[in-house]
């Protein structure tokens, strides 16, 4: 590592008899740089300024920069350059896709296709791709697990190649667990090493990942967020991520929770608090006397629902309780020792004497005033009390409640154990488990239209609730093990037992789930699920012996007991006390071994996989999951200026809070869709059309199902949802995908205007290439999203925010008009990053959202695609 070394911070560390080299923050504080009070996070990126300071990307003057820590500053660029990179499988594959269409690129080129490589270690978690099918029976997992490899062997070929293919590529094969669990519970080493020219370097372990819940990791004190795949791929080739200095909001912790809270009523609250806060784009942190005593679990669970809150990061300081953590999930003893040493040495181990950092702005949560809560119906923010549920959904209802023989308005037709966020904590799934025990003891079932499924994001769980002898009881209540993966909660839960199903669909009912998940957006758990609650695993488990969300579970009975007598929530609840006890008595570091001992060989299954050999991935022109993407043909010209947009036509005018589950092709694909159009014309049965997201991989498949989602409401086409448009004012509707295959064929450029928080939720990067692919080359928004700007910018769309205050409303725009972008060039050159808009007579300014200077280099050639295929052919 070649540091300029402008500090002298260079300097070697000695634990357990081994040298690291490292660089040493305590050399700025000899430089005049008081760092006492910085906070954490921005230590982690001055020490990865000063490691990577070259005199060109990373220059003296932004470690200056940084170490003078302004918290009410101007904003500046800075290079980072994460330490690894991780995927997970549905954003994971069109990286790879990207990757080897890249080395066909490179070899017409003339230069070496092996040059697409990873620069930086990468891992992939194949999670995503396991959907809840069979439920209820012992054979749920088996067979689950066949169907996934049924669907997907396209898919893991091309990944089983990556593997071989690839330096610094590593695959965690199927029924593994989640990416983000298996993340924190063996990948994270807290501090990275690297022998480099004789030598041992140590520094901060950092992470960016195609998902938005990266954050997950920041439980762990690793500084990491989610980016775009295409950020991510420009991160596995070397390239730095482009950030301006992020503010850093404190969240200070106080108190204790009280009996009966769980970690997930505390991160409800916490998300409600931020939100409210609003800390999109910022980093926060978490300090105070309440922290130390916070398990990490818990401090995981917070940590995996900052896109939830918005913001880049929720991190917590490395402290005992991390490493308690290693060693209860078997981390080696000497790395261990390491982790203690270097954060020790580098002032940044926080302990009950560390000063409290100065922060851009500040909140507190007192922890004793948590209390038991859920949230929905269709936003993780929009915290409930629980006693506050029943109402809420009522108030969902346009007309009186409707009874039915099967089931009924208010029903819960899924009840999940699902997600990272709630599986990756041991107290609330030994709490599921002791709910699930007290009441078959008390001889209650679940309701029978109730789909259970049981899907945690580790075989860890597993272990522990069996070791503890909870299993059964979950299993009585039909909580039996669907899969280790994602599942419902990223709208994998399987369609619904026919006779729900079609009570459902005949009287237009409106019903419930119930899951431990991180996301409950509208159409996202399951198409004919409209009212969807978020919940720790324990009321799960209630709200399916209740059987409906219309019902105060703190007041009314959850059934009959096997005795005659009404049987409540108190009555099975079990105490913080009881919870503790199953934790120490049942989490062992041995587990952790057993399971992650040899996680990359996987099954017989996966080694069975038809895996093609050779530098260059062999494309099977008859897939439908993966094909040779479009990226790097008839690429822009980086040098040739920017030109103004004109003869815009509006794709699709949209509302607030349009996120990338509205943006981005996702769950199942739709019998009358374009997308099933498509696969029907070349063969594939609708039993075969899988998930949007398995076919990732497929441009043809996924440019059909952007824009498509069944929620969708385009103003363009007043009181119809889903993906549809419509060419003139009153003309017929068609779909959106149709409609843009028009324009196409005319030569006329699209935009889409939209309200508030455009591009909210996870970071789908085909929220971006699906629109850019559209023929979209604009995006006008009121506010986006931070990572699906970054996105669209990534593949070459222009993002423009309304300025003064003004609205599309404001404006009287139709979405009829023909628009017009100009002094798009010159408002970059000059800085000023103000454009003028003109629609038919009206004419406004617009900001201009390329934000940082790296950020105009992409655009200019047309994408992060292209600018880093021709950095590589050099």
């Amino acid at each position: 590592m070649n540091s300029v070394n402008s500090f002298g911070s260079a300097a070697a560390l000695r634990v357990g008899g081994r040298d690291y080299q490292i660089h040493r923050l305590a050399a700025l504080g000899a430089a005049g740089y008081d760092l006492k009070r910085i906070p954490y996070s921005i230590k982690v990126l001055l020490e990865n300024l000063l490691r990577q300071e070259d005199g060109v990307v990373v220059r003296k003057s932004d470690i200056e920069y940084v170490a003078k820590w302004d918290p009410a500053g101007r904003a500046e660029e800075i290079q980072f350059m994460p330490a690894r990179v991780i995927l997970q499988d549905f954003t994971g594959v069109p990286c790879v896709v990207d990757l080897a269409a890249m080395r066909d690129a490179l070899a017409k080129m003339g230069a070496d296709p092996q040059k697409a490589n990873p620069l930086i270690p990468v891992d992939l978690v194949i999670d995503h791709s396991v959907q809840v099918d069979e439920f209820g029976n012992a054979k749920a997992f088996d067979q689950n697990v066949l169907l996934e490899y049924q669907r997907n062997s396209e898919r893991y070929s091309l990944l089983r190649w990556a593997q071989k293919a690839f330096s610094n590529f590593r695959a965690v094969p199927p029924g593994t667990g989640i990416v983000h669990q298996v993340n924190l519970e063996y990948l994270a080493p807290v501090v990275f090493t690297k022998s480099e020219n004789g030598a041992t370097f140590a520094y901060p372990d950092t992470v960016v990942g195609t998902d938005s819940h990266t954050t997950m990791i920041n439980g762990l004190g690793v500084v990491g967020w989610g980016v775009g795949g295409i950020e991510a791929e420009a991160c596995m080739l070397g390239q730095p991520v482009s950030m301006l200095l992020p503010q850093v909001v404190g969240f200070k912790l106080h108190g204790k929770l009280r009996e009966g809270v769980t970690a997930t009523d505390l991160v409800l609250t916490v998300v409600q608090m931020l939100r409210k806060k609003g800390v999109v784009g910022k980093f926060v942190e978490f300090y105070g006397p309440g922290v130390l005593d916070l398990p990490l679990a818990d401090r995981a669970t917070i940590a995996n629902m900052g896109p939830e809150y918005g913001a880049t990061i929720g991190v917590f300081p490395v402290d005992a309780q991390t490493l308690a953590y290693l060693r209860m999930s078997n981390r080696p003893k000497d790395l261990i020792e390491l982790v203690e040493a270097y954060y020790t040495e580098q002032g940044m181990f926080l302990t009950a004497n560390s000063p409290d950092p100065v922060f851009t702005d500040t909140l507190e949560l007192d922890l004793a005033s948590v209390v038991p809560s859920m949230a929905g119906p269709k936003r993780p923010q929009d915290r409930l009390t629980l006693p506050q549920v029943k109402d809420n959904f009522l108030a969902t209802l346009t007309e009186p409640k409707r009874e039915n023989p099967v089931v009924s308005d208010g029903a819960v037709v899924i009840a999940a154990i699902t997600s990272c966020t709630n599986t990756s904590n041991p107290s609330v799934m030994l709490g599921a488990g002791l709910v699930a025990k007290k009441a078959v003891e008390k001889g209650l079932e679940v309701k029978p239209w109730v789909k259970t499924s049981l899907a945690p994001g580790s075989k860890v769980v597993t272990d522990y609730l069996k070791e503890a002898g909870l299993m059964p009881y979950l299993e009585a209540l039909k909580f039996h093990l669907v899969g280790y993966g994602c599942t419902t909660c990223i709208g994998n839960s399987g369609p619904l037992p026919d006779a729900v199903a079609k009570e459902v669909a005949d009287h237009k009912l409106v019903v419930a789930s119930v899951l431990s998940g991180n996301r409950n957006f509208e159409g996202r758990v399951n198409p004919q699920v409209r009212a969807n609650y978020l919940a720790s695993p324990p009321l799960v488990v209630a709200y399916a012996l209740a059987g409906r969300v219309d019902i105060d579970l703190t007041t009314d009975p959850l059934g009959t007991g096997k005795d005659g007598q009404p049987v409540y929530l108190a009555d099975i609840w079990p105490t913080t006390q009881e919870v503790l006890d199953a934790v120490n008595a049942s989490v062992k570091p041995e587990m952790f071994e057993a399971q992650y001992g040899k996680v990359f060989e996987g099954d017989t299954m996966w080694q069975s996989v038809k895996t093609p050999e050779g530098a260059t991935f062999a494309w099977d022109p008859a897939s439908t999951y993966v094909k040779h993407p479009p990226y790097f043909e008839s690429m822009r010209d980086p040098s040739a200026p920017l030109e103004d947009l004109a003869g815009l036509r509006v794709l699709a005018m949209l509302a607030d809070s349009i996120t990338t589950d509205h943006i981005s092709p996702a769950g199942n694909i739709a019998k009358d869709s374009p997308a099933a159009r498509f696969l029907m014309e070349r063969g594939v049965k609708q039993v075969d059309f899988n998930s949007y997201g398995s076919r990732r991989g497929n441009d043809d498949v996924m440019v059909r199902g952007t824009l498509a989602n069944i929620r969708l409401k385009n103003e363009l086409v007043p009181g119809v949802e889903g993906g549809y448009t419509t060419l003139q004012q009153g003309g017929d509707k068609v779909s959106i995908f149709d409609a843009s295959a028009q324009y196409l064929a005319a030569g006329t450029p699209l935009m889409i205007v939209a309200g508030k928080e455009y591009g909210s939720g996870s970071s789908r990067d085909w929220a971006a290439k699906g629109v850019a692919l559209l023929g979209v080359k604009a995006v006008i928004a009121e506010s986006f999203e931070r990572i699906h700007r970054s996105n669209l910018v990534g593949m070459g769309v222009l993002p423009l925010e309304f300025l003064n205050g003004d609205t599309r409303q404001s404006l009287g725009l139709t979405g009829f008009e023909t628009f017009s972008v100009e002094g798009v060039s010159e408002s970059i050159e000059s800085g000023s990053k103000i454009a003028t808009v003109k629609a038919d007579g009206k004419t406004f300014q617009a900001k201009v959202r390329i934000d940082t200077p790296r950020e105009v280099d992409y655009f200019r050639s047309g994408g992060i695609l292209p600018y880093v295929l021709r950095q590589l052919a050099k």
